[in-house]
């Protein structure tokens, strides 16, 4: 909105207003009001969290150390979603599709993770949806996001090709383009690259959401991998760059750094107040919409396979997860003292202070070796 009042309508009245149209600005601005918004709502949102009694239910069987954080408000992250998604609407050009696909992922998974805060607030115990709900809903996500990036990709917005990490040339398509030919087979044709989406999705989302265990850890996580991916929307965007790290052109990235930038000014303005020991803690509502926000921009920008390594932690507290459940399963043994993995080291004597920041060393090593990969091709 201001991109369009200052650029498009008063710039030829006041020419200094030139700088609404580098990209640059408009990322630091977004950053900066997602921030604020979050540092000056975020006592509010606090006090009215309380009035309502919406507070946040440990679980029985994790650390007891977690439980004297029974009351603590959630659900903070509207706040987040309402950070990222007023900043981005306030400082990007609104007419770019990618901007719009990115805010839509946002507000679907930002509403699913509140349907399941919503519910148990209701129920009074840590028990939302069933898994089975819950990821139907991250699929039918994931479908109507995979719709839209198709719905780009007709006017040349968007290429359904993969990239590869350390390998330049070899960018293969999901899509079969041989069966569309015929309408009766376009499902078959566009199978594929609906599975990579929903993967993506469905595995970003829950990822952030199990890595939000301990107070900051998942937000500060999301603060390294905004970063991370500012910095790739930027460098797909800009011509010389991309040309010269041979990465592909993604047309509308430039205005993604605007939707990164708010994701990381928000991050950061939530931190303050989840920081240990939190004052409010996200809930599904924010992880989910985080976690949903990361793996559409990585769709967009063709960095699906490279999303793993920048968002690395989320990886592993995911894999944690699935590995202490097929273990309990077909072994009858736990391979760790409790899932997600973060909750095994505070079983082994480390203080929640010290996973979180080990944690987050980790991702900046992991986020910062995927940058690196952008040349080794």
């Amino acid at each position: 909105m201001l991109y369009w009042l200052g650029y498009e309508v008063l710039f030829r009245y006041y020419t200094p207003l030139r700088v609404f149209q580098y990209s640059t600005f408009r990322t630091a601005m977004a950053s900066l009001t997602a921030l604020l918004l979050s540092l000056v709502l975020g006592p509010w949102l606090i006090r009215r969290l309380r009035e309502f009694q919406i507070q946040q239910h440990i679980r029985a069987e994790g650390p007891q150390s977690h439980l004297k954080k029974a009351g603590t408000p959630t659900m903070g992250g509207l706040l987040i979603c309402a950070a990222i998604l007023l900043s981005t609407l306030l400082w990007a050009n609104l007419s770019t599709a990618a901007v719009w696909v990115a805010l839509a992922s946002v507000v679907l998974y930002g509403a699913i993770g509140l349907w399941d805060d919503y519910t148990k607030v209701a129920r009074k115990r840590n028990l939302g949806l069933t898994v089975r709900q819950k990821f139907g809903l991250e699929i039918l996500a994931a479908l109507l996001i995979g719709a839209m990036l198709l719905g780009m990709n007709t006017y040349g917005a968007y290429s359904t090709e993969i990239n590869f990490p350390f390998f330049k040339n070899f960018k293969p398509d999901p899509v079969i383009h041989s069966l569309l030919q015929s309408p009766w087979s376009w499902p078959l044709a566009f199978l594929p690259f609906f599975i990579i989406v929903a993967l993506v999705l469905a595995g970003s989302s829950e990822g952030v959401n199990l890595a939000d265990g301990l107070d900051g850890l998942a937000i500060g996580l999301m603060l390294i991998v905004g970063i991370a991916m500012t910095a790739l929307a930027f460098l797909s965007g800009n011509a010389e760059l991309s040309r010269y790290l041979e990465i592909s052109r993604t047309p509308g990235a430039s205005e993604l750094t605007i939707f990164c930038g708010a994701l990381t000014g928000a991050s950061l303005g939530f931190l303050w107040y989840n920081a240990h020991p939190a004052e409010i803690f996200m809930g599904d509502v924010g992880s989910l919409a985080l976690g949903g926000a990361m793996g559409t921009v990585a769709l967009l920008l063709k960095q699906e396979l490279l999303l793993p390594l920048i968002g690395g932690v989320f990886v592993i507290e995911y894999l944690s997860v699935i590995i202490q459940v097929a273990s309990f399963k077909f072994r009858g043994k736990r391979v760790f003292k409790m899932a997600p993995i973060h909750h095994h080291f505070e079983h082994l004597g480390w203080h929640e202070s010290k996973v979180i920041i080990r944690f987050w060393i980790a991702g900046l090593v992991l986020a910062l070796f995927a940058l690196t990969t952008l040349k080794l091709r």
